[in-house]
């Protein structure tokens, strides 16, 4: 089957592009909202340019981890990040393009995926997960403005 299976969500972050950006290029931050509710996460390697690696541990509520490993595609500061996530979980493609509004920046955040049984059964788990990331953005991004 090469049919692809497409996640698209966004959201208005009230915030600059280029520092909405700074929350994907610094692993300190990233390290603090990757991922759904619940999560805690180390980054273990993060070579962020065009064919660099990220590694990352993701743990669970429960303690269970889920070892992630990623390579940069594309790099546009405060524009357009992509990167294909490999296995050992689903593979697919990302894509983050940061649309600068006048109330801030709206970020599409873009996932293929190859149309498997399995990977339609996650479709709307997936979404709601993106949604439960762009959450716990803005809560950082919050906590960074309320430090500066």
């Amino acid at each position: 089957m090469t049919d692809k299976m497409e996640i698209l969500n966004e959201r208005l972050f009230a915030i600059d592009a280029h520092t909405l950006f700074g929350a994907f290029s610094n692993p300190d931050h990233l390290e603090q909202w990757w991922g759904p509710h619940g999560f805690t996460n180390r980054i273990h390697e993060f070579d962020f340019r065009p064919g660099g690696t990220w590694r990352i541990t993701m743990t669970a509520s429960n303690g269970t981890d889920f070892d992630n490993r990623l390579t940069f595609g594309e790099i546009i500061p405060g524009e357009r990040l992509a990167f294909l996530h490999h296995e050992p979980m689903h593979v697919y493609t990302m894509e983050i393009r940061f649309e600068p509004e006048t109330d801030g920046t709206r970020m599409h955040w873009r996932m293929l995926f190859d149309a498997t049984e399995e990977n339609l059964q996650l479709k709307k788990f997936i979404a709601a997960a993106n949604e439960q990331n762009f959450d716990r953005l803005e809560d950082l991004l919050q906590q960074l403005n309320k430090g500066s």
